[in-house]
């Protein structure tokens, strides 16, 4: 068995790759799951939802490991920040969780570094250890991760809730319901009437095309409603989470605003003491002593002496 410090350092070495090759995957797995919603939203504009429905499910699939990953980074950055804990012969309750979910996830993924991470946690903490949390005995595994390895069609709900999402973000109608079918049928009855009437046109009267190009007034201009972004904005900008497969919606939640705050009785009577003397200070530079004479005052002052 190797040296304990000689272990700890590969281990150091294998986490840090680790966490690069998580980042490169979640990355990739990003840009192609743009491309599949893509192909997603045509699915749903051409009206083949029973093909959008199955083929959805990818995204989700996808979606779960790419969130998969993101534990598992978290994983690994915090056994680098405990890495004092791993030269502890037993495993220590604060690396419990993290050490059985490398362990159990690692073979269920393609990253290889964390197959080298999870062999230097079980020749640290030996094969017994290793046994019962690739298999999950004491339940330390964390539950998230259980949940993102679970092998079942996601929930109805679910899939209705993507697809949605992925029709809102493409700006496409979907489900398409009998009162946009309607809608749909009376546009299209009003270009027919337009073009009946371009055939065969009425008494109405014809407005001037002048008069719809004139330029707006002065006077209407300052009556037209500024935009609600016009003026200066606030430093202080807070993005929205990144939508999960539990949370598909996620809101932005503001701290309450703090009470309006009164003065004391202890600054009320410091206002009022300030206030006293500014006006006794004033008082005494408006006087005839408080302020010094400029030289036309003095030469008249001068003049009357000698009178």
């Amino acid at each position: 068995m190797a040296p304990s410090s000689t272990l700890i350092s590969k281990l150091k070495v294998q986490l840090k790759l680790s966490i690069s090759r998580l980042r490169m995957t979640q990355q990739k797995d990003s840009a192609i799951a743009k491309q599949q919603r893509r192909a997603m939203a045509q699915l749903l504009e051409q009206g083949k939802d029973e093909s959008a429905r199955i083929r959805v499910e990818n995204i989700i699939r996808s979606d779960l490991t790419t969130e998969l990953l993101e534990i598992l980074e978290l994983y690994c950055e915090l056994l680098l920040a405990r890495a004092g804990l791993l030269e502890a012969k037993d495993c220590d309750p604060g690396l419990a969780e993290a050490v059985h979910s490398l362990i159990y996830a690692a073979p269920r993924t393609e990253v290889k570094e964390l197959q080298a991470v999870r062999a230097l946690l079980a020749e640290k903490y030996g094969k017994e250890v290793a046994l019962r949390a690739a298999e999950n005995k004491d339940g330390l595994v964390a539950k998230r991760v259980l949940a993102k390895l679970r092998v079942e069609p996601p929930d109805e709900w679910l899939v209705e809730e993507y697809l949605r999402t992925i029709a809102d973000a493409y700006g496409i109608q979907w489900p398409k319901t009998a009162k946009g079918a309607a809608a749909a049928e009376d546009e299209g009855a009003g270009d027919g009437a337009g073009d009946n009437d371009d055939d065969a046109p009425s008494g109405g009267q014809k407005i001037p095309k002048k008069s719809l190009e004139a330029p707006l007034s002065t006077d209407e201009l300052s009556r037209a409603t500024p935009p609600t972004d016009l003026g200066p904005r606030s430093p202080v900008s807070v993005a929205p989470p990144k939508p999960t497969s539990d949370n598909m919606t996620p809101t932005v939640k503001l701290p309450p605003a703090p009470p309006d705050l009164k003065p004391g009785a202890k600054m009320k009577k410091a206002e009022v003491k300030t206030s006293t003397n500014g006006a006794a200070d004033k008082g005494k530079a408006g006087g005839p002593g408080g302020k010094i004479p400029d030289v036309d005052e003095l030469a008249k002052r001068f003049a009357e002496l000698k009178r």
